[in-house]
């Protein structure tokens, strides 16, 4: 079965970098069969090498761990980094299988944790937000420096979506090593996607993200004694409440609305001036298309949006192929991720 791809008036701009959207042929369809799936099924990655650990104090009171493969002349390969979604980290699957595509691909790769994931809460006091850029973007200033790379891209799913275009938006074209950016089922009107979380038809991907919050909580309370207030957890059963009692106030948001407002990468996607890439499916079981259809996104010419009929949340799973086919695992996102960044970082070159 194959599924039509449609993307946005302003996929041209990415053609002319040598890259156009390949076809998707669903393994499933259905959003909760393709997203439960690609969630919960093992893989393992080989052929990737074991990683450096890299530390970056990114704030007086945090420090942020990203697991580093770099090449052996970092300067002469392009170098990826990579954000994970929310309550997810560096050891995600689609963290790992992305970077097993880029490094055999020639890239550098680094799987960033943002504060207090992968088992880092120690390294950090405060929280973090699903529009905290701040942290991916030191990050990426002190590798170009301290690697001198001149050529750089950044990936993301669902919330690591959301920071990579806003990040990219708030950049604008004032980084000249950044070539292209891109975003797998992106949280970029953060307000529509907890909306549509809170549906019935929901319940398991709700109950999930805010047991994993609530044991987060617990976790910093005990590292950090009196810094957080534990009374709320008892009532909190949605993400909306979590960030109403914890995220919201903790980051200076008048409320979770004004969070969702402000956090979004809606709010500053038309000064996205580096070639994006933008996938999402009909059937994402909690990231509405809507958004992706607004016309603010289709009339910035950087940004190419491709939203297929079936693909889940951060799934997008095709039948793989055997080994004299190339051995192609079937994660047709992670595949057009490397493509697009390859294209661009090529281009860059000419």
């Amino acid at each position: 079965m194959s599924s039509a791809v449609s993307p946005s008036p302003a996929a041209a701009s990415a053609r002319v970098a040598g890259y156009a959207p390949g076809a998707y042929r669903p393994r499933f369809t259905g959003g909760h069969v393709q997203t439960l799936y690609a969630w919960g099924k093992p893989r393992a990655f080989p052929g990737l090498p074991d990683p450096e650990a890299c530390y970056v104090d990114v704030a007086p009171d945090a420090r942020v761990l990203a697991h580093c493969h770099w090449h052996g002349t970092p300067a002469a390969h392009p170098t990826l980094l990579l954000l994970h979604g929310l309550e997810g980290s560096s050891l995600a699957h689609y963290m790992r299988g992305i970077a097993d595509k880029a490094w055999r691909a020639g890239w550098n790769v680094v799987r960033l944790n943002q504060r207090n994931c992968g088992g880092t809460e120690h390294l950090s006091r405060g929280l973090y937000h699903s529009g905290l850029t701040h942290d991916p973007l030191f990050v990426l200033r002190a590798l170009i420096a301290q690697h001198r790379l001149t050529r750089v891209a950044v990936a993301g799913y669902s919330l690591g979506g959301n920071l990579t275009l806003k990040l990219a938006g708030e950049l604008g074209d004032t980084m000249p090593e950044l070539v292209g950016v891109c975003a797998v089922s992106p949280t970029m009107e953060l307000a529509a996607c907890v909306e549509a979380l809170e549906r019935r038809q929901n319940l398991v991907y709700q109950f999930n993200f805010v047991r994993n919050l609530k044991q987060r909580m617990r976790r910093k309370a005990a590292l950090f004694p009196g810094a957080f207030d534990l009374a709320p957890l008892e009532r909190i059963w949605t993400v909306r409440q979590f960030d109403e009692a914890y995220t919201a106030p903790h980051h200076g948001f008048l409320d979770a609305s004004d969070y969702y407002h402000r956090a979004s990468a809606m709010r500053v996607l038309s000064h996205i001036r580096v070639p994006a890439l933008i996938l999402t499916a009909e059937d994402d079981p909690f990231v509405p298309p809507a958004p992706f259809r607004d016309p603010v996104v289709a009339a910035n010419p950087a940004v190419t949006v491709v939203v297929t009929p079936h693909g889940g949340h951060c799934a997008y799973l095709e039948a793989p192929a055997g080994a004299a086919d190339g051995g192609y695992d079937g994660y047709w996102a992670e595949r057009e991720i490397v493509r697009f960044v390859d294209a661009q970082a090529r281009a860059r070159l000419d």
